[in-house]
């Protein structure tokens, strides 16, 4: 419990400091957004508002980590990171360059577009398909790997997929999510707000799983992870950095997380969900993540079927900036959903947990 606290202060007072540096950094610099000419013309004001600002998330995120197990040295018990820890701090790590890649060629070419579609996804491939092939790795003293050859949903179930199908899971998954948060990242505040809920979920989740864990108490409802207390710090470490760029983030934003950001977010989240054994549940508790990415995949497969459009336009919080909704409105009604989503989630986890009578 005092690393979970420690990586979230030092990451939140990190990001909350460093951001303000950051966009007086990249204003500078002249590292604004693009606007889309096709996108809601009340963005057109937002053109020249800094970007990249995930950056910031990531390092504030790795530094909190790692100064959260420093602090046990110094206490003078040796806690080091965990293979688990490691595996999604990597796959976060990497996607948020992708990201960075991505946002900084639009920057360099001053266009809305960055990284050609197919290099973009052969980045988010790479990253992927090394995070899966590792994450079966790597057995503690009870042989447990940070992740099974199996699909999860409050735990494993299941028979093995084996290695090759496994990492094709592995791919979909990630590539859905990071993609995932990107579409959700279309007004001020949206996806931060919304990750930081899921990331406070999956702090629970840790803890929860250290308190019932096989290795210490094996019942019938025991889980069978290998460093949940070490995730719990990762997701902590996430959260309070995604906080703190929240407050700089929210409307009306200082500055944009861009891919940097989106990718990295959307990365962790899927990562906590492999090592946690959870990643059916993932899509219950990201639900506004999987609603948003509905939307526009309704929408292009509805207008090439009929040449007509369901939505005024997607992602669907467009729909209802064109509808006439104020952007604050829809971001906080958002984010009420992506609570209920949250709660639901951990609803069906605990309850899944109790004994049955």
């Amino acid at each position: 419990m005092r690393n979970i606290l420690i990586a979230a202060a030092i990451s939140l007072l990190l990001s909350m400091a460093g951001t303000p540096l950051a966009i007086r950094l990249f204003a500078r610099r002249g590292y604004g957004q693009n606007i889309r000419e096709e996108g809601p013309s009340g963005h057109y004001d937002k053109r020249g508002t800094p970007t990249m600002g995930g950056t910031v998330i990531v390092i504030a995120s790795l530094i909190g980590y790692f100064t959260a197990h420093l602090s046990t040295a110094l206490g003078g018990r040796v806690e080091p990171p965990t293979a688990s820890a490691l595996l999604v701090l990597f796959l976060m790590t990497g996607l948020g360059l992708v990201g960075f890649l991505d946002d900084f060629i639009k920057i360099y070419k001053q266009r809305s577009l960055g990284l050609r579609s197919g290099a973009k996804a052969a980045g988010q491939l790479i990253v992927g398909a090394i995070f899966a092939v590792l994450v079966v790795r790597f057995p503690n003293g009870y042989d447990i790997t940070p992740a099974e050859t199996r699909l999860s949903f409050l735990r494993d179930f299941g028979p093995s997929i084996g290695l090759l199908g496994f990492t094709i899971w592995v791919l979909f998954f990630i590539v859905g999510f990071s993609n995932a948060v990107n579409l959700t990242d279309g007004l001020d505040g949206l996806a931060s707000g919304a990750t930081c809920l899921v990331l406070a979920a999956y702090v629970l989740i840790g803890n929860w799983q250290l308190r019932n864990s096989c290795t210490v108490f094996f019942g019938p409802n025991c889980y069978w992870v290998r460093d949940p207390l070490d995730l719990a710090v990762v997701a902590a470490a996430v959260l309070g950095a995604c906080f703190g760029f929240l407050w700089w983030n929210a409307p009306p934003a200082k500055i944009f997380m861009g891919d940097t950001g989106s990718l990295a977010l959307g990365g962790v989240i899927a990562g906590l969900a492999f090592t946690t054994r959870t990643q059916l549940l993932l899509v219950i508790l990201g639900g506004l993540f999987a609603i948003i990415t509905m939307s526009v995949i309704i929408q292009v497969g509805f207008f090439k079927m009929t040449r007509r459009r369901v939505f005024r336009m997607a992602p669907l919080q467009h729909h209802f900036e064109l509808s006439g909704w104020a952007e604050t409105t829809i971001v906080v009604r958002f984010w009420l959903i992506a609570a209920l989503c949250v709660a639901a989630g951990l609803g069906l986890f605990y309850l899944e947990w109790m004994p049955k009578q």
